[in-house]
């Protein structure tokens, strides 16, 4: 009988805290677009952040890129501006402001930098897709 109230007392804690805990887990694009990319495009990417006015070039509204590719999210366009495949001349060339952050140079092991670096990426570019307009 202990065993079942036993259970039956974690089964509970288990249902009671999960959305709790659900709530305080953060989609890791979002996170990565928070640190690198909000400073510029601003906190819900149209293209108003804190340092925006003190830019030479505009910075563009990035929940309409869907809206200027004929209502099509042009993922691999956004993946290789941001892995600095297709340059955008405000960038400066491959993304500078994140450094190490998508070099596929950290110490992972042999496989582990890129599939890192790529995993990063992708997380941020689902991230734009889904703050779509």
């Amino acid at each position: 009988m202990h065993k079942k109230a036993l259970f039956a007392v974690a089964t509970i804690t288990a249902l009671c805290t999960g959305p709790v805990l659900a709530e305080d887990v953060k989609d890791p694009g979002r996170v990565t677009y928070e640190q690198y990319c909000s400073a510029c495009h601003g906190d819900y990417g149209m293209g108003k952040g804190s340092v925006a006015d003190v830019l030479t070039t505009e910075v563009p509204d990035l929940t309409t890129l869907s809206a200027r590719n004929d209502g099509v999210f042009p993922m691999l366009q956004v993946i290789h501006v941001i892995d600095g495949r297709t340059g955008v001349r405000a960038h400066g060339g491959p993304m500078p402001i994140f450094g190490a952050l998508f070099s596929d140079d950290q110490d992972f092991g042999p496989y582990g930098g890129p599939v890192y670096t790529r995993g990063k990426i992708l997380s941020l570019a689902y991230y734009l897709e889904s703050i779509q307009k």
